[in-house]
């Protein structure tokens, strides 16, 4: 059977779409949010598009304390540090939390096509800060539109970039994605590069409204193990 994963803003879009196809893709889920109602009502709604899928909702500390090994963050940067914070007590060194955020203008006023500068380096980086020791930060997902994970007529046939210090960690979500149809997972090295793939999102951002799509990215070149 595989790992529990929990996915820390299911109720939103992102993490929404990322549960569907994981339950899709036959691994158990716990949705968490803030309000554990919003959490099993969305864990319902992806029920009721994977019927027989093994999806629960909780409140983010008994989310993320009943993960396995992945925590998955899918907040908007603006609630990134206080969910973190508020998991803090529920995170050990067995966790690997897979941190999705993108620091873009919103969460300050400004256009989605903007991003905004972290002290650390990047969103990722401010996570590794927040979570207690031991802990590692993975990030991913960035380039990703949730309209077409929730969509499982869909065949995404598009690669997503995972950046992290340990490659036993990155391992470990490489295995995790690469279980949804259609999504090839890159490493793409330390962490500090997550700066460079968070900036992706913008430029996609930017893409897809100027297009009216929901463009993705692919590697070329890469061999077929990657």
């Amino acid at each position: 059977m595989s790992d529990l994963v929990a996915i820390l803003g299911g109720t939103g879009q992102l993490g929404f779409g990322l549960a569907v196809r994981l339950a899709k893709a036959g691994v158990p889920v716990v949705i968490g949010s803030r309000d554990a109602t919003r959490a099993q009502d969305a864990a319902e709604r992806v029920v009721g598009l994977v019927p027989g899928s093994d999806v629960r909702g909780a409140d983010n500390v008994e989310a993320s304390a009943a993960a396995t090994r992945v925590v998955v963050i899918a907040v908007p940067f603006a609630s990134q540090a206080s969910t973190i914070k508020s998991i803090q007590e529920s995170l050990t060194e067995q966790h690997i939390v897979l941190d999705a955020t993108v620091p873009l203008g919103p969460a300050i006023g400004g256009k989605p096509t903007q991003m905004v500068g972290v002290w650390q380096g990047s969103a990722a980086q401010q996570a590794q800060s927040l979570v207690p020791s031991g802990v590692r930060v993975v990030s991913g997902l960035h380039t990703l539109a949730a309209d077409l994970l929730t969509d499982l007529d869909h065949d995404l046939d598009q690669d997503t970039f995972v950046c992290g210090d340990r490659k036993a960690d990155k391992a470990v979500v490489i295995e995790l994605l690469a279980k949804i149809d259609g999504l090839r997972v890159v490493d793409a090295g330390r962490l500090d590069q997550s700066r460079i793939v968070e900036g992706l999102t913008a430029m996609l951002i930017g893409i897809n409204i100027r297009y009216k799509t929901h463009a993705g990215l692919q590697v070329v070149g890469l061999p077929s193990t990657a």
